[in-house]
């Protein structure tokens, strides 16, 4: 597996790098940010590691450009601890989130979970589900429907995609939080319904109407 390691502190991104390749990683780290989602999609890599604070752009600009392009999963390892920035983070398209000073055995099992779920999405489902003339496409990340097609965020492909999967089931909203996120601390009940308006959007702008339905108190169903 190859990570990239975005940290513009010599001494931590060092850390970083000896860490991961002594727990037999491919570990790539740049030294100039001037492009910094371009050089990582130029590596292909199995995931990423993003430091919020970098000397060209923020983190979450890096992220969005990344996820313009890419479903690499993106970890934010940074000393910022504002719960605003961990929500912004994740709407960004990030998949975790790592607070510095990090443990050792907790990053590198952050890690190991994220490239789990990731690869296991990625290769072992069918690349195409249908429901009531919808198709989601894994692969490209879209949703058509009568010919006309959207892109989705990370976020929005997988909650889709875990509704095909239990179509006609009511999905809770903590099951889908523990899918989408692991349950991790950071997420507020507010993100979900975030994610989840904005998928309605864009099933709408392509002609589908009332395709999630809200059980009150329960969760959601397609």
């Amino acid at each position: 597996m190859h990570i990239v390691i975005v940290e513009d502190d010599a001494v931590i991104r060092q850390e970083l790098k000896l860490l991961l390749e002594n727990a037999r990683y491919q570990v790539t780290a740049p030294v100039d940010f001037s492009d910094v989602a371009s050089f990582v999609l130029s590596e292909e890599p199995d995931l990423v590691l993003l430091d919020l604070n970098l000397p060209e752009e923020s983190g979450f600009s890096v992220c969005s450009k990344i996820r313009a392009e890419s479903e690499v999963p993106v970890i934010f390892v940074t000393s910022r601890t504002d719960s605003m920035d961990e929500l912004t983070g994740i709407l960004k398209g990030g998949d975790d989130y790592i607070t510095k000073p990090f443990q050792t055995p907790v990053l590198l099992a952050r890690i190991g979970a994220v490239l789990k779920r990731t690869c296991r999405y990625a290769k072992e489902e069918p690349v195409r589900l249908v429901h009531r003339e919808a198709e989601l496409n894994l692969a490209r990340g879209t949703v058509s429907f009568r010919g006309r097609q959207t892109e989705l965020s990370r976020n929005e492909l997988k909650i889709l995609h875990l509704l095909f999967q239990k179509k006609g089931e009511i999905v809770s909203r903590a099951d889908m939080v523990e899918y989408l996120w692991d349950n991790q601390v950071f997420i507020d009940d507010n993100t979900l319904s975030v994610n989840i308006t904005r998928i309605r959007g864009k099933l709408k702008q392509i002609g589908i109407s009332d395709f999630i339905e809200t059980k009150r108190g329960m969760g959601y169903r397609i």
